[in-house]
């Protein structure tokens, strides 16, 4: 297993809100439009998961396995080419202030590990930073 883990964000709210707002991937439906199309196709969530189609990969989907009210919120891949896990970590700094951490760990053969490591990285960095930027609101 290979762990994959972003810089840590900033975000400018508390940890309940942005806890409360991950924790419900429905939520993440209203933010569609700031989804890149031509990197996730077909796009879908729901309160426990969210799935799409990623080039050259397919179709990925990813289930809340657990939920740790405002720290944790861990997710596996049931559907991917490899087997993932993610997980967001939160850390409430000051009481409008989180800050917050994401981890893909992979599953990858010697084969593998050359050619996604770089693609997966910049994924998870992506990611939090989308996430960071978020209205939490």
């Amino acid at each position: 297993m290979i762990d994959f883990t972003s810089e840590e964000k900033t975000i400018p709210y508390n940890d309940g809100k942005v806890f409360a707002l991950l924790s419900d991937l429905s939520n993440l439906e209203r933010l569609r439009e700031r989804i890149p199309e031509k990197t996730f196709k077909n796009v879908s969530f729901d309160r426990d998961g969210c799935s799409f189609d990623i080039e050259p990969a397919g179709r990925v989907e990813f289930r809340i396995v657990d939920r740790e009210p405002n720290r944790t919120i861990r997710f596996q891949a049931v559907h991917s080419p490899v087997p993932l896990l993610l997980w967001i970590q939160l850390k409430q700094e000051s009481e409008t202030v989180t800050r917050m951490k994401m981890t893909i760990r992979a599953e990858l053969n010697s084969f593998l590990k050359p050619i996604v490591s770089q693609p997966i990285q910049e994924a998870v960095n992506r990611i939090s930073t989308l996430i960071a930027t978020l209205p939490y609101e």
